[in-house]
């Protein structure tokens, strides 16, 4: 096949209709819109390569060739999803980029050319059905648009100054402190999708409390003097990042994610924790526990126990008493490129696992270790009660 310009252009379009549509109704049914923007980076993708390369370098384009272009083009749709931060499942996504492929290699070796007998001659133009095609996937991609706009979650603004709390949020909303925003007592979290961004949380039983929720981000929040726990999470699912914890001594906690295993997947970054008996707990959780600072805690610094799973990577550990980073309780963790310095013995017990260890595999749990960083710890790695440790392949 000899595309033109404009061939490639109309095939692609047209192609993308039945894709597209099916995308529509499937973001109907799971009620997240990341298939309609999965088609359109597969569409804006596939325009932008027929445009700056494939016109260029293919003058003539054979059958087989629909195979290497279509893996050519599911990475580079990839790489703009995770760009784009599109939050697809990455089976359901493989599987829609599949069906896809496959309406468009059926509709351009049969389709096209049944319906136009001159399409191959054409160059793969298909005359005045081109202008219609691009005109029906603009106006499904701006119906789709004006639905997701008219969806956005309203926005509440927390103004300077200090807010008695605990504030209660029961419905899908952003809240967003404005700088100097302080809740004094707390923030409960009893709705999906609700986001919390800057602003500051001053004590309370605990400093953000998220109970029965999903999709719930806390972007960059500060928690001081929560009696408890700074951020409390409960049968629930979050993104937890830029955040700051300063946790006062006793039995407290920065950090906990717990029995919310079958809520999906839970992501920690970038966040600061300063003090508690534990700075990040997941129990009986799936999480990523990804490019923290912790320090100066007194039990453990960071811990995945309660057959929780999940990564603990990048994190730096600092000063710990007891221990530094701990997979317990027949939990599976893949322990990666951390840095734990500092861990001191805890000389008030006779506990083993509080003998300054920086790395403890407990009870059955299997961690898989790779390029951590040990410095100045009293101890290194160990396990105990029938735990493992292996190093990643």
């Amino acid at each position: 096949m000899s595309y033109t310009l404009r061939g490639r252009v109309d095939s692609r379009l047209a192609a993308a209709l039945l894709p597209l549509l099916a995308a529509c109704v499937l973001a109907a049914l799971v009620h997240a819109w990341w298939p309609v923007e999965l088609a359109g980076l597969m569409l804006g993708v596939g325009l932008a390569l027929d445009v700056l390369v494939y016109d260029r370098v293919l003058d003539y384009q054979p059958g087989w060739l629909a195979v290497p272009l279509g893996v050519l083009e599911l990475l580079l749709t990839l790489a703009a999803a995770d760009g784009f931060s599109v939050r697809a499942p990455l089976g359901p996504a493989l599987a829609f980029y599949g069906g896809s492929w496959l309406v468009a290699q059926a509709l351009g070796h049969a389709g096209f050319p049944l319906l136009r007998l001159s399409y191959a001659e054409d160059g793969g133009e298909l005359g005045s059905s081109g202008p219609g095609a691009a005109a029906l996937v603009a106006v499904a991609f701006a119906a789709a648009g004006g639905i997701a706009w008219a969806k956005l979650p309203p926005t509440v603004h927390l103004a300077q100054g200090v807010h008695r709390g605990p504030l209660v949020i029961t419905r899908r909303e952003n809240l967003v402190g404005e700088r100097g925003a302080v809740v004094r007592g707390g923030i409960v979290v009893r709705a999906d999708g609700v986001t919390v961004r800057n602003g500051s949380v001053l004590g309370g039983e605990n400093g953000i409390d998220v109970e029965e929720a999903r999709h719930v981000v806390l972007d960059h929040v500060t928690v001081a003097g929560a009696a408890l726990d700074g951020i409390h999470v409960r049968r629930s699912q979050v993104t937890i990042r830029g955040c700051v914890i300063d946790s006062p001594a006793g039995w407290t906690q920065g950090i906990d994610l717990s029995f919310n295993a079958d809520k999906g997947m839970s992501m920690v970054e970038g966040c600061t924790i300063v003090g508690g008996r534990q700075g990040i707990v997941i129990d009986s959780s799936g999480a990523v526990v990804s490019g923290n600072r912790v320090s100066a805690t007194s039990l453990q610094a960071i811990t995945m126990t309660e057959m929780s799973m999940g990564t603990i990577e990048r994190n730096e550990v600092v000063g710990a008493l007891g221990a530094g980073i701990v997979c317990d309780d027949q939990s599976e963790c893949m322990i990666e490129r951390n840095r734990v310095s500092g861990t001191r013995a805890d000389s008030s017990t006779d506990a083993l696992s509080q003998k300054g260890y920086g790395i403890i595999s407990n009870y059955k749990a299997t961690a898989e270790l790779a390029d951590n960083e040990l410095l100045g710890n009293a101890r290194g790695v160990t396990t105990f009660a029938g735990a493992v440790v292996t190093d990643a392949p």
